[in-house]
């Protein structure tokens, strides 16, 4: 078995955001020469790209109940101990839960929660448990994130040993990107995201209506994404006759070309823990406009990259698209100012340097 001096460990079978910050900051950690390892799901995506990116792997699969079998925790224990890292950080609920129990067993010196929702941990016993007596730090994806992860028992947790490292993007395949621009003649307002509730696309239903109320005809809403609430999606757009405005494009492979084809993007999610499509919008030059919520204004920067709204106000949400359609040199701007602040703030390259320091603050010569 390969040593290492941090273990990454993510146990979902399915691609996320989670997902994607384990590999990048495994591959870029790797390729600096530090010692580490992967551990995840064998068949899942994570495990598969992490190998062709030449990162060590080693498969192993566990459920959100694997903690009560304790001939599982203490396999993987043993396999932990085997490694013998000075650091191990975790992605999901699951993985704390038995992987947190199995890396103490192991007496691994720093145990690390990585958490990307911003909703507040449940107040239960074993939370209570596992915050207090296993993990050493949490590593959140905003500072939304880290104010959530509290608000059911301000007690659970030291606040001053949760960190903030924003998610990156890799501007370099918005900026080289060979794609080309293909626009519709109407004005075009974008989304992108699982069609599930907490991103609440039934909102572009309501704006729909009401830019036709006010006698705009010539708009598109473009919804990419799939998911459970797609047909309900599109029964409703039906019931309020907007059928005609709406287009739902399904799964979206190319980021790029998707945002390209918009005038403007829309987010109505209830909550992000990072709206990273937000970060990919502003890559793409495109004004945005939100939820005044969670974490989103970290992201946005009122009247400047796009506009913020009160949660639920869609009549304001609908001016701020009049707005922005009849100002050709406002979009412009916004998407200018958006670019910048993704350059200045929201890089690859800056959230992997920043991980990199946080890890070496751990790590024993």
């Amino acid at each position: 078995m390969q040593k290492a001096d941090i273990i990454f460990f993510n146990s979902t079978k399915s691609w996320g955001g989670g997902e994607k910050w384990h590999l990048e900051t495994s591959t870029f950690l790797h390729n600096k020469g530090y010692k580490v390892l992967l551990i995840a799901h064998p068949e899942g995506e994570l495990i598969q790209k992490a190998s062709e990116n030449s990162v060590p792997v080693e498969p192993f699969a566990i459920s959100n109940l694997t903690f009560l079998n304790p001939f599982k925790v203490s396999k993987l224990s043993s396999l932990i101990k085997e490694i013998s890292p000075q650091i191990i950080v975790m992605n999901m609920s699951s993985d704390l839960k038995a992987a947190g129990l199995a890396a103490k067993k192991a007496g691994v010196r720093e145990i690390i929660y990585r958490r990307g929702s911003a909703i507040p941990i449940k107040n239960k016993a074993l939370n209570r448990y596992l915050f207090g007596n296993v993990l050493t730090h949490i590593l959140a994806n905003s500072e939304e994130t880290k104010r959530t992860l509290l608000a059911n028992n301000p007690d659970l947790f030291d606040p001053e040993k949760i960190d903030v490292i924003y998610n990156g993007i890799n501007l370099d395949k918005y900026l080289d990107n060979p794609v080309e621009e293909q626009k519709s003649p109407d004005f075009v307002i974008g989304n992108l995201g699982r069609v599930v509730p907490q991103k609440a696309q039934h909102y572009f239903i309501e704006l729909a209506a009401i830019l036709k109320e006010k006698g705009i005809t010539d708009f598109k809403i473009k919804i990419g994404g799939d998911g459970p609430l797609l047909q309900e999606l599109k029964d409703k757009a039906k019931e309020k006759n907007v059928s005609d405005h709406l287009e739902f494009t399904g799964f979206v492979e190319n980021v790029y070309s998707f945002m390209m084809s918009i005038d403007v993007f829309v987010l109505t999610s209830l909550w992000e823990g990072f709206g990273y499509v937000l970060v990919e919008a502003m890559a793409c030059e495109k004004p945005v406009v939100c939820f005044d919520i969670t974490s989103n204004p970290e992201i946005i920067k009122d009247k400047e990259t796009g506009y913020l709204v009160p949660f639920g106000d869609i009549d304001l949400l609908a001016q701020y698209i009049i707005t922005l359609k009849s100002d050709d040199e406002l979009r412009e701007k916004m998407g200018k100012k958006g670019l910048e602040r993704v350059k200045n703030k929201f890089t690859t390259l800056q959230s992997m340097q920043n991980a990199e320091e946080y890890f070496k603050r751990f790590l024993l010569s």
